[in-house]
């Protein structure tokens, strides 16, 4: 659900970038040092390495020529707790955006708000939590996971529409974009809750402080091991980032697919110098252009472009990025909290 900087006004998309920073700042002010303690910095880089693959493997909707990819945001958030997840997802969709421009840059604020706000700072407090107040357990697990992942992106997806509609993009009517946008992410959060429930699930039999920690917002015990979860995990991120992202689905995504049904295209053109200016930066900075190697089949051979090969290093590329940037903004704002708690006490 990656939007381009053609879906918003740059009105739109510059409050919402100042909305999304706001947050950001919001979450960095009210996280805890028990929140970032030395075993789930760790923790919060694999996490944010994880989720930046598995969004790269888009499944099929059945029956609909549409496809869908996970979001995390409930996942980080479950994991790490939701003001540290808004960091991570904020991470994942900020080397995404720059480095394989997917996402515009202008509409980088929309996508951290639809994507990350939402799931972190409003759905898990106000949905997931409370259905696991009476007791983590594998069934409350997984029926707050794929509840709160359908909330999430329903919610979502209504914001995109507004969005657009607040944007004044006519080639979108509200009521017939608005009827296609939430059915398909429903379908796409149902499939989504449900990996989202599979992986807490396997992390909760494997080491339960992790995500107890998370809910609680205490620090996990020095004497707790975590090791064996963290290889785990990053050998997920690297199997499904390096191999599995060479058969994402072709399908366009939900939100692709609802503006191809409403506008006839996938891709809407906009002639405006903001947006053009955003363009160029994209183009200057990305490394890996829609996830593959930059101009391909011109400096590589036509079958090394087709063959899946780009994907497969960007998907290990942006994972290793996403991990250095996600763990490195939680260990510099854990020894600041640590260093400003030091400095009041003396």
């Amino acid at each position: 659900m990656h939007m381009a900087d053609a879906l918003l006004s740059p009105a739109v998309g510059t409050v919402m970038c100042a909305v999304s920073a706001a947050a950001n700042a919001y979450a960095v002010k009210k996280i805890k040092k028990d929140d970032l303690c030395e075993k789930k910095i760790p923790v919060m880089g694999v996490m944010g390495a994880f989720v930046f693959a598995a969004q790269m493997i888009n499944f099929t909707i059945p029956a609909t020529g549409s496809s869908g990819h996970i979001g995390g945001g409930i996942l980080l958030a479950a994991m790490i707790g939701g003001f540290p997840a808004l960091l991570s997802i904020s991470a994942v969709l900020i080397i995404q955006c720059l480095f394989f421009a997917d996402g515009g840059l202008l509409a980088l604020g929309c996508n951290i708000f639809n994507m990350g706000v939402i799931p972190c700072m409003v759905v898990y407090p106000t949905l997931f939590k409370p259905l696991i107040k009476k007791g983590m357990t594998l069934t409350s697990i997984t029926a707050a996971s794929v509840a709160s992942v359908i909330a999430s992106l329903q919610i979502g997806a209504f914001c995109v529409v507004l969005e657009t509609q607040f944007s004044g993009i006519t080639a979108l009517p509200f009521s017939a974009f608005l009827f296609l946008m939430q059915p398909i992410h429903l379908a796409i959060g149902a499939a989504e809750g449900i990996i989202t429930a599979a992986v807490l699930c396997f992390v909760y039999k494997t080491r339960p402080e992790i995500m107890e920690s998370a809910y609680s917002g205490t620090a996990v015990q020095k004497g707790v091991p975590v090791k064996k979860v963290l290889i785990a995990l990053a050998v997920a991120a690297v199997f499904t980032g390096g191999i599995l992202s060479m058969f994402a689905s072709s399908y366009p995504d939900g939100l692709e697919w609802s503006i191809e049904k409403t506008a006839g295209t996938t891709e809407l053109k906009a002639v405006n110098p903001v947006i053009e200016g955003t363009r160029r930066i994209q183009d200057a900075a990305a490394i890996m252009p829609d996830y593959n190697f930059k101009n391909a089949g011109e400096t590589v051979s036509a079958q090394d472009a087709d063959s899946g090969i780009g994907a497969s290093v960007a998907g290990i590329a942006g994972g290793a990025f996403t991990f250095l940037l996600a763990a490195s903004a939680a260990f510099a704002i854990s020894v600041f909290k640590k260093k400003r708690k030091a400095a009041v006490s003396a």
